[in-house]
């Protein structure tokens, strides 16, 4: 209830003692008290907002968000995707949506607990009642591709009914929690209702994986930098060697013309020219390139940016300058 944040639920508390007389309490309250979202919030913003508070509040152990962990809420990573499909045999459309929340947390909060230690637990709601998560859906989490994303998963375990996803190359200080909602969009979502069992179908499978997936696709959109794919890493730990290589060679040409326009498309002043400096902007163009380049899909047919670009402008000016011996 608190992380799929259904709005309007309240909960009645009661307390009595039935030794002593007239000793009764009763108290009513929301159960989403903070954090309230307008009325026209979807679905999926109720998740997303459900599942930060449940990060900051350490699987909802504490009360409030955690102080001590979470000072800022840039120390969170969220992304989410939603996947559907029409069911035309109950003329009703299935939705699946997925949440996932990356935070970092200095090691030097070592009072703060964390029940399932680096591993991530996949929380699953049904028709938005907390469910088991199925072997076919554990199957289609493991046929990701999570090494475009920079993640490398190590094993999936089932342990006391909760489903843990093992990361093999997860920094200690990093934490990832994950949770997917499946519900038939016809029903209002305010209403729990009860559903009966059905079999689970490759379509099923589809779903949770096209949903986990759009939400990679978001984080990775927003974080470039943090979700690089492991070849995309490979490649960049390749770019100072490349970047003090481009300018030892622009340092040390005799070509002045040349070093100016180098200098120029790089965005240096004369004055400002230095090896360090030189070689950090090129290393970041290079880095910068290769983000840009691996958040295209691997089958893309288009062109892979230039490290170094002229302003169209100047270009062109150059293109009409620039006469053949034919022109003579």
């Amino acid at each position: 209830m608190l992380i799929l944040k259904i709005p309007n639920v309240a909960v009645q508390l009661v307390a009595e003692d039935s030794d002593v007389p007239e000793s009764r309490y009763e108290k009513v309250f929301l159960a989403n008290e903070c954090k309230q979202l307008p009325i026209s919030a979807s679905n999926l913003d109720l998740l997303k907002s459900g599942m930060e508070d449940y990060v900051l509040k350490h699987g909802n152990n504490l009360s409030n968000k955690c102080i001590s962990c979470f000072t800022t809420g840039e120390q969170l990573k969220v992304g989410s995707g939603v996947a559907c499909c029409t069911e035309n045999r109950l003329h009703t459309e299935l939705v699946m949506e997925a949440v996932i929340v990356i935070s970092n947390i200095s090691m030097q909060n070592t009072a703060c607990f964390r029940e399932h230690g680096n591993k991530t637990e996949v929380l699953y709601f049904k028709d938005f009642s907390h469910c088991t998560i199925s072997k076919s859906f554990m199957k289609a989490l493991r046929s990701i591709d999570w090494k475009t994303y920079g993640l490398n998963i190590g094993g999936m375990v089932e342990q006391d009914g909760i489903t843990l996803l093992e990361w093999e190359n997860l920094p200690i200080d990093t934490h990832i929690d994950i949770v997917l909602h499946s519900y038939h969009k016809q029903y209002p979502a305010q209403t729990i209702i009860p559903s009966a069992p059905r079999k689970k179908s490759p379509l099923d499978r589809n779903l949770v994986k096209r949903a986990v997936k759009l939400s990679l696709d978001d984080l990775k959109a927003n974080h470039s930098q943090a979700f690089l794919s492991s070849r995309a890493l490979q490649i960049c730990s390749y770019a100072p060697d490349l970047a003090k290589t481009i300018a030892g060679l622009i340092l040390s040409s005799s070509d002045l013309d040349f070093q100016g326009e180098c200098f120029s498309l790089l965005g240096l002043q004369s004055q400002e020219v230095g090896t360090g400096i030189v070689e950090n902007c090129i290393e970041e163009r290079i880095v910068s390139v290769i983000e840009m380049n691996d958040q295209k899909p691997h089958n893309s047919q288009e062109a892979a940016p230039f490290l170094f670009e002229k302003d169209p402008v100047q270009e062109l000016e150059y293109q009409e300058n620039d006469f053949s011996p034919l022109d003579f």
